[in-house]
């Protein structure tokens, strides 16, 4: 355990890519919020609504770990490191980075209600999926997102790590054309309203943390297979 710690402490070196930028990022949502509300004018945006950027901070929080995969991987490697013991450092980062950032985003929640919305009844860090009375559930629904993203960035840098550019356009047109007939069939059978429903009933708990997690976990699975193989 002591050397897995050792090996997230080198991935710590990027900090500010896994902890400042994020936090940056969200220090200046509310103003991107009030910019947007004035681009869409006061009609568009009087009384409560809601303003979806929360997604940008899964993109920045996660590309950390591209950058993890396909810089301080091979240096590892150089130092003598496994790939289980860094595969291990991995996840625990990631799961330290999304826990952290869903605890910040619980007290910006806070702070967005306490204020009314930022003074314009605008919802962005407490969005009506996201609402919960427990705190603890709420920052587990903030953080299974982040874990969820990170997970896909920790599998295209060790597919990029094993087969470069060619692995990454093989993997985005190959995932693009199985969503494609995947949407293509769900529309010929007409089973979006059902899957609307199904979503729609299922607790913020269970659609973004429980079903995140199990998403992350498929990957890391995948990304260990990978890893196993590649090389610096």
């Amino acid at each position: 355990m002591t050397r897995v710690l050792d090996i997230a402490r080198i991935q710590l070196v990027n900090w500010p890519a896994l902890l400042a930028y994020p936090l940056a990022l969200l220090v200046v949502m509310p103003l991107l919020g009030l910019g947007i509300d004035v681009s869409n004018g006061e009609t568009a945006t009087a009384g409560s609504h809601e303003i979806y950027l929360l997604p940008t901070l899964w993109a920045v929080a996660a590309a950390a770990h591209l950058q993890t995969m396909t810089q301080v991987f091979p240096f590892s490697l150089g130092l003598g490191v496994t790939r289980r013991r860094f595969a291990a450092a991995t996840a625990l980062v990631v799961t330290a980075q999304a826990l952290f950032l869903g605890l910040v985003l619980v007290a910006l929640g806070a702070v967005e209600r306490v204020t009314g919305g930022w003074g314009r009844e605008a919802r962005i860090f407490g969005l009506g999926a996201l609402r919960e009375d427990d705190p603890v559930t709420q920052w587990l629904a903030y953080s299974g997102p982040i874990v969820a993203v990170s997970a896909i960035c920790v599998l295209a840098g060790v597919v990029f790590q094993r087969w470069r550019q060619t692995g990454i356009y093989v993997s985005v047109f190959g995932s693009a054309a199985v969503l494609a007939g995947i949407g293509a069939l769900a529309t010929a059978q007409r089973w979006w309203p059902a899957i609307g429903n199904f979503l729609g009933r299922q607790p913020s708990l269970t659609l973004f943390t429980a079903y995140p997690l199990v998403f992350a976990l498929a990957l890391g699975g995948a990304a260990w297979l990978v890893l196993r193989r590649a090389t610096a």
